[in-house]
């Protein structure tokens, strides 16, 4: 079966340093990966290796062999299901929002893995579907860390590509006070991400907030802007 061909693969490149790398690594931010302890490279090799031998099988197929993967709790079978499901964004559609989003709430523990999902497959399929921004809209408000995050980290995808500004302040609106850290520094990111091609429009985002912004969000948000804006934006009131 591919599944036990792939975590073999996976424990034939494990290097027990770069195990305690990664351990060691995540404890900073309070998580508890399970690994094999295989450098990310090496993983999305394997990752193309073994797509091209399940490309030809239908989507829904896929998917649930990415999905068999996540369900043993390794971060690298993670990253392989998460890139299956990114190699797939030319065929998504909206039923496929369910998926995502359980996946999302289920096997998302780590901003790592929001990262990594939020910024291809499931932002692809944002970009793709923009009607399903209103829902995540609604992940601001959850009690789950990882979701709030995602709300904001998922539309990186679609700033990049210059689509949908107005969400991405909208988003910023409903995180601006959320006492989480990694939740600042998701929609900061966001806003970073948004100042590359929107500059004017970020600055004057972060003036209108700045009293309310926490300090991590607005430091992340302003990085990229002009020394002067920066200073500017720093400045205490």
């Amino acid at each position: 079966m591919i599944i036990q061909e792939i975590k073999n693969e996976l424990k034939e490149h494990s290097d027990p340093e770069e195990k305690k790398k990664r351990i060691h690594w995540a404890r900073q931010y309070q998580e508890k990966p399970k690994l094999y302890g295989v450098p990310s490279p090496i993983v999305r090799k394997i990752s193309s290796k073994f797509f091209s031998r399940v490309k030809k099988k239908t989507k829904q197929g896929i998917l649930h062999l990415g999905e068999d993967l996540l369900e043993s709790g390794y971060s690298e079978e993670r990253i392989i299901a998460f890139d299956w499901a990114f190699r797939l964004r030319k065929s998504y559609e909206a039923s496929d929002f369910q998926l995502l989003e359980a996946w999302l709430k289920k096997f998302v523990h780590g901003w790592g893995a929001c990262d990594d999902l939020c910024t291809h497959a499931f932002g692809a399929f944002i970009f793709q579907l923009p009607e399903f921004i209103p829902k995540i809209k609604e992940w601001t408000t959850s009690a789950n860390r990882w979701m709030r995050r995602a709300s904001s980290v998922v539309l990186i995808y679609s700033i990049r590509r210059k689509k949908h500004l107005g969400s991405i302040f909208e988003m910023a609106d409903a995180l601006l006070t959320d006492h989480d850290i990694m939740v600042q520094k998701g929609y900061g990111w966001m806003l970073k991400e948004a100042s590359n091609h929107y500059p004017k429009e970020v600055f004057d985002y972060v003036m209108r907030n700045k009293k309310k912004m926490p300090r991590t969000a607005l430091r992340y948000a302003i990085e990229k802007l002009s020394p002067q804006l920066r200073k500017e934006a720093m400045k205490r009131e």
